[in-house]
């Protein structure tokens, strides 16, 4: 489970393509001695785990992880390649501050990004989402994006807007996004939950 609070930007170093998946190396700063074979980590909003590390006597920055078929059709990951920046989030632990919203890693599917436009050192992004999703989605909800914790502001049909500011652009990939860019979304779970719980009700009424 992760926050949606990103904590640093990975590079894609090397793609190799497997039977029906893909093995993905990934350069990162992200201290060697805090990860672990076999640990979930967050690369753009997709949860995967790391299948190879380098050893303790090499002086080096890098995870490896895997993606299958359903990944590679659902989210945005089969069209990386090498130097395909992507968002990196570790796994969170119990105790730490949950300072976004509670993140699964799971990925619903592919939204785009329509426009946009700055705000003062802000910017706002006009984000088309999949028809089927928009029944979780809400303003004022939250929202997972490339792996980003976001507020929806404003939600009509199946586009809504979000507000990034300057700190968060700073530190994602989202200070290089541009329209007709495609992100991974994931929704809020409490939302699934509660339409889940109100359609059971109206159809046990």
């Amino acid at each position: 489970m992760f926050t949606g609070l990103v904590t640093s930007v990975g590079t894609i170093e090397s793609c190799k393509k497997l039977e029906g998946g893909v093995q993905l190396r990934v350069f990162s700063d992200c201290d060697n001695k805090t990860l672990r074979i076999g640990a979930s980590i967050s690369c753009s909003g997709i949860c995967l785990t790391i299948v190879d590390l380098p050893t303790e006597h090499e002086n080096a920055f890098w995870f490896t992880v895997e993606a299958w078929e359903e990944t590679l059709q659902l989210t945005t990951l089969s069209s990386w390649d090498v130097g395909t920046h992507i968002n990196l989030e570790r796994s969170m632990k119990l105790g730490d501050e949950i300072g976004g919203h509670f993140v699964f890693g799971h990925v619903d599917g592919i939204a785009k990004i329509l426009s946009i436009r700055n705000e003062g050192a802000a910017r706002r992004f006009e984000i088309k989402v999949p028809i089927h999703l928009t029944p979780f989605i809400t303003s004022k909800g939250s929202i997972c994006l490339d792996g980003t914790s976001l507020t929806v502001n404003h939600i009509d049909k199946n586009i809504f807007n979000v507000l990034l500011v300057r700190h968060t652009l700073d530190i994602t990939t989202w200070d290089e996004r541009k329209d007709g860019d495609n992100v991974n979304i994931e929704i809020d779970q409490f939302s699934r939950c509660l339409s889940r719980f109100s359609e059971f009700a109206k159809n046990s009424g």
